[in-house]
């Protein structure tokens, strides 16, 4: 079972209709201005541990969501019903609750003038096989060979196929109206190992917009044996300040902070650490950031975004220094300034790196802690302060001595950012921030 693109691009087309229908509704109940959009997905998720199937799932879902302004009163409301009635019903009740609230001088459509025009096809849709069978047997696969690499695998917490397509339409009173196919396909298996009373467990993932782009069930399962058996024998380490490196599946996290930092909502609330920092230095002069948001068929790669607006090749960060905030046309206002197209997020950021390796980084950093998984929420994003839950491995003369738990790494963002040594050249493509493994100079660790 297998959804064809001329189906997909019918039930766009059809979505299409129902976007300007009810923008027509709209302008006839008197409003100033309006925007409705919906992202439609459908696909199957199964879920299966210790060689049992514990989940199939069918899923479809999407709400067409319609606001509509009154001068700076805003009114919303959506529906999963698509019939001509239905929407009637949602535009009236946006139309209804827009007389009630309060009006906010920086309510509205993004500027007409930077709605997309002419946007790119970056064949971002590849519909898989999304029968039960097919779904299952790839979950079965991953989990069973993982199971089956060393005795110490004792347990499963379970494999996990999913595989999903649908489109996001937009449109609004401007005259823009617009949509797009994707999909997305996912693999993954988390095992749990056992020696002496002591038991660790880790895990391993796949993504992609074409099932056969994703990692084999087999490399899958050996990733995630890998990852969990290499944490057996976990220690805590002494108190210390020594350097730190990010692996590059948690590196992304880092920088994750970063992108909240300079996102509009975060600055007019004045609750972030880089305020006022446009056109200052907030990373090492030697790295850049670049916004790519049209590479074909890329994970983060969109055309427009949430309100239409064109997604465009940006640099965010020049020789260390930042040239851009990321604001949605509602914080533009509050901020005076033009919103960037990052309604919706942020779309394939590349950073500058080098050309070392893991093992390279580490023999570069001589001492210190390699972190491959962060645990709790301690980061204040108001003044910097970082504080987190690690595990990893202790590195002493550039190699790399025995796993590590049970530890906690503190210091504050703007100092991390701005001591970063080097970023090594294995990158992590499977999010919309493309980094590799991030070497700090140093960090304090809060062990025994």
């Amino acid at each position: 079972m297998k959804p064809q693109l001329s189906e997909l691009q019918q039930q766009l087309d059809d979505v299409e209709l129902a976007v300007q229908y009810a923008l027509e509704l709209a302008a006839k109940e008197g409003t100033s201005a309006a925007e409705c959009s919906i992202s439609k997905s459908a696909g199957i998720s199964v879920g299966t541990r210790m060689g049992d199937v514990e989940t199939v799932e069918f899923n479809q879902d999407g709400a067409l969501g319609i606001s509509v302004y009154r001068d700076h009163q805003k009114g919303s409301a959506s529906t999963t019903d698509l019939s001509r009635e239905a929407i009637a019903a949602a535009v009236k009740k946006a139309a209804e609750i827009a007389r009630y609230t309060s009006a906010d001088p920086f309510n509205g459509l993004a500027p007409k003038e930077l709605m997309t025009k002419d946007y790119p096809e970056l064949d971002l849709c590849h519909p898989g096989d999304q029968s039960a069978e097919y779904a299952i047997e790839q979950a079965l696969a991953c989990e069973r060979h993982g199971l089956a690499l060393d005795d110490r695998i004792i347990n499963s917490d379970g494999a996990h196929y999913g595989s999903h397509t649908g489109f996001r339409v937009y449109g609004n009173s401007h005259g823009f109206l617009g949509g797009y196919l994707q999909s997305r396909h996912n693999l993954s298996c988390v095992l749990i190992a056992k020696e002496g009373e002591r038991m660790q467990r880790d895990m391993s993932y796949s993504v992609a917009r074409r099932t056969q782009d994703l990692a084999a069930p087999e490399k899958v399962a050996e990733e995630a044996a890998q990852e969990t058996l290499s944490r057996l024998g976990g220690r805590k380490i002494d108190t210390a300040k020594v350097p730190i490196i990010f692996r590059a599946d948690v590196a992304g996290s880092l920088f994750g902070h970063f992108v909240s930092a300079i996102s509009g909502g975060n600055l007019y609330r004045k609750s972030s650490f880089l305020l006022d920092a446009l056109g200052q230095p907030v990373l090492p002069s030697w790295l850049n950031i670049k916004e790519c948001p049209h590479i074909v068929g890329g994970l983060a790669s969109s055309p427009f975004d949430h309100e239409g607006l064109a997604t465009i090749e940006r640099d965010i960060v020049t020789a260390g220094e930042l040239q851009t905030y990321l604001l949605t046309s509602y914080a533009a206002r509050k901020m005076d300034m033009q919103p960037t197209g990052h309604a919706g997020g942020i779309h394939n950021w590349r950073l500058t790196h080098g050309d070392k390796s893991l093992t390279e980084l580490c023999k570069q950093m001589g001492t210190g802690l390699l972190v491959t998984e962060l645990m709790g929420q301690g980061v204040n994003l108001v003044n910097g302060d970082y504080s987190r839950g690690a595990a990893g491995f202790w590195v002493e003369n550039g190699e790399i001595q025995y796993p590590v738990e049970e530890v906690t790494i503190a210091g504050n963002l703007k100092d991390m950012l701005a001591n970063i040594v080097a970023i090594g050249n294995d990158i992590d493509e499977r999010h919309a921030l493309h980094t590799g493994s991030v070497l700090l100079e140093e960090m304090r660790i809060a062990g025994q």
